[in-house]
C-alpha cells in the first residue's frame, strides 16, 4: 500500500510539536533525567489522552509538554480546560521561539533541568523530638516539582497583569533555562 505523497513528505521529515518544532535536536544535559524527561516519542500535540496515573511510575514516560500543559489546569476555574492550556502552551513556545531563536522544546528542557531542586529536607523524629535532615530529590520528584514551579510561577505572574498567561509562561521558561540567579530579600 503506497502512501499519498503529502502524507509521506510529511512523515520523512518527521514528526513536529504543532506542525512546528522537531524533536530531533533537542537534548537532556543532566544524565540523571534522561529517563524522566521524555522526548525520545514525539507527538505532534501536547494532548495523547494517555493514562498515565494508573501505575507508579508510568507518568515518567507521559511527553514533557503534555505534563506542562496538564499542570497549567489547575485553580478550580481552569479545571480540566485542557484545550485552553494547549492553546497557552503554543502562544508560549511562538514566544519563546521569537524572543531566543531557539527550539522552545529545548528552552523547556533546559528550564526543568535548572528548576528542580537537587536537595530538600525531610523529618526525622521519634517520642516529640523532630528534627530535619538534608536527603537527595529523586530525579521524579525534581521533573515534577520543576514543572509545578514553572506552572505556579507563571500563574502567579499572570493574575492581575497586563500580560497574557502565555506571555507570563515564555518568560518563567526563557529565564529558567538561562540560569537567572535571583536574590531573595
Amino acid at each position: 500500500m503506497a502512501l499519498p505523497a503529502d502524507i509521506y513528505n510529511e512523515t520523512s521529515q518527521g514528526i513536529r510539536l504543532f506542525n512546528k518544532w522537531t524533536y530531533e535536536d533537542v537534548e537532556v544535559k543532566d544524565i540523571s533525567l534522561t529517563d524522566y524527561i521524555q522526548i525520545r516519542n514525539p507527538v505532534y500535540l501536547s494532548h495523547t489522552a494517555g493514562r498515565f496515573s494508573t501505575k507508579r511510575f508510568r507518568k515518567a514516560q507521559c511527553p514533557v509538554v503534555e505534563r506542562l500543559t496538564n499542570s497549567l489546569m489547575m485553580h478550580g476555574r481552569n479545571n480540566g480546560k485542557k484545550l485552553m492550556a494547549v492553546r497557552i502552551v503554543k502562544h508560549a513556545f511562538e514566544i519563546i521561539h521569537l524572543l531566543t531563536d531557539q527550539n522552545p522544546i529545548q528552552v523547556l528542557v533546559d528550564a526543568i533541568i535548572n528548576t528542580g531542586p537537587r536537595e530538600d529536607s525531610t523529618r526525622i523524629g521519634s517520642a516529640g523530638t523532630v528534627r530535619r535532615q538534608a536527603v537527595d530529590v529523586s530525579p521524579l520528584r525534581r521533573v515534577n516539582q520543576a514543572i509545578a514551579l514553572l506552572t505556579t510561577g507563571t500563574r502567579e505572574s499572570a493574575f492581575r497583569n497586563v500580560k497574557s498567561i502565555a506571555e507570563c509562561l515564555a518568560d518563567e521558561l526563557i529565564n529558567a533555562a538561562r540560569k537567572f540567579q535571583f536574590v531573595c530579600h
